[in-house]
């Protein structure tokens, strides 16, 4: 489909004055201003990312997102100033849920994300399609759509992937850090399925059915290729990055899958943390993790978590982070788009879910027209960041909407047949 922007002359004359009021007020993270080019495209066209992770960040430390917050990577001022038009709320379930009360928490964190249109209906709306999305950008409102990371909430009952459906959840990420009862991680040493388990196919096939986009993000290898096979509509990647700039990263995609996850007109969606985009974050992380773990083991019984705080903070003081930068954000697009294209790349920040780990340049949710500006001068056109930018997962929202919608008429033709 032809992504035509919505006229957005009197949008950005509601933004302009709305701007005026956010920026004698707030705080933004960008550490270079964008050009005025950059953050006019930002609102020309639908921002959508794939993966923000507000509803879990508020269940730990509630703040009000409809207002400008002390913490956090997003709120209402900064992802209007940024552009953002239809962040996926994530409704993450810790891979310890698992069997543990994980439907219960996935209810509460959808709860939470209702709760923010019910406070501020004039600022968001819930988005259950792509039409949703367009038309909430076209009434100036940031479109909150769903998605589950960790598909433990399913419980092994299909029953509860069409609760789930009917709350507005439209992407499940199959698994998480731990191999579960749909599909091994790529966290995960344990290999149980090698791939999907036989409920994952059938959970595949009935969440193309519904109309749920499948997220590869987090699965094994071998589960990425199987989720693909299985699947009858394009898949997405809602936030993860290229492995060839992370060697040895499962968690992100190599070349070939990226190619394969073209061949099936998908979407990679780049994750923001530094983590996933640079071999020396990658490396960063690996040692803190090692060093933490045997400090813990040597503090045995008398670990505090203020002890454990206090090694973390003398950790980065002692070794400093090496922050990613919008650079790099850029160069995981450019290798992307060599590969396999412009047409198979979106966003997925994962803000509120990386920490203290954002590029520099990147670090909050109204800094989206600095990564613009960085593609306008690596020489991009302004057709294709507005696909990069949300075009293409509408597209692929749009493809799960009708083969689901196809397959329904299908059934009541079927059922019309029988005498």
């Amino acid at each position: 489909m032809t992504f035509t922007p919505f006229n957005a002359s009197l949008k950005k004359i509601c933004q302009v004055t709305a701007f005026s009021v956010l920026l004698s007020t707030t705080t933004f993270a960008a550490e270079t201003k964008p050009s005025q080019k950059a953050t006019d495209i930002a609102h020309k066209y639908p921002i959508v990312d794939g993966h923000i992770d507000v509803p879990y960040r508020m269940q730990n430390h509630w703040e009000d997102v409809t207002r400008a917050t002390e913490n956090g990577d997003f709120d209402y001022p900064r992802a209007a100033a940024g552009g953002l038009d239809a962040p996926f709320m994530s409704i993450y379930i810790p891979a310890t849920k698992e069997g543990k009360g994980a439907k219960e928490l996935a209810d509460v964190l959808i709860d939470q994300v209702e709760a923010i249109v019910y406070r501020a209906p004039d600022k968001f709306a819930i988005a259950r399609t792509a039409k949703d999305i367009r038309d909430n950008f076209a009434a100036n409102k940031i479109s909150l759509p769903l998605g589950m990371e960790n598909g433990a909430a399913i419980e092994g009952n299909l029953d509860n992937l069409q609760h789930f459906f009917d709350r507005g959840i439209r992407y499940i990420t199959l698994a998480h850090s731990k191999s579960n009862h749909i599909s091994d991680s790529s966290y995960d040493d344990a290999k149980i399925w090698d791939g999907l388990s036989p409920f994952g196919v059938e959970m595949v096939k009935e969440m193309n059915k519904l109309g749920v986009m499948i997220d590869i993000s987090h699965v094994s290898d071998p589960a990425f290729y199987h989720a693909l096979e299985v699947s009858e509509v394009p898949v997405i990647a809602s936030h993860s990055s290229l492995r060839h700039f992370t060697p040895g990263l499962e968690r992100n995609v190599d070349d070939k899958m990226l190619k394969a996850l073209a061949k099936n007109r998908g979407v990679l969606m780049i994750n923001f943390g530094s983590f996933f985009l640079t071999e020396a974050a990658m490396n960063w992380s690996n040692k803190y993790k090692a060093a933490k773990e045997a400090f813990e083991k040597l503090q045995g019984d008398n670990l505090t978590d203020a002890a454990s705080k206090t090694f973390s903070e003398n950790y980065r003081t002692r070794f400093p982070y090496p922050y990613a930068s919008t650079d790099d954000v850029a160069d995981h697009i450019d290798r992307a788009r060599k590969l396999v294209g412009i047409d198979y790349i979106g966003l997925g920040s994962d803000y509120d879910g990386v920490g203290d780990t954002l590029p520099t340049g990147l670090k909050d949710a109204s800094t989206y027209p600095v990564l613009i500006d960085e593609l306008l001068s690596r020489g991009y056109k302004e057709r294709d960041i507005a696909k990069i930018l949300g075009g293409n997962v509408l597209r692929v929202m749009e493809a799960v909407e009708t083969f689901a919608n196809q397959q329904q008429e299908q059934i009541t033709l079927n059922e019309r047949a029988i005498p």
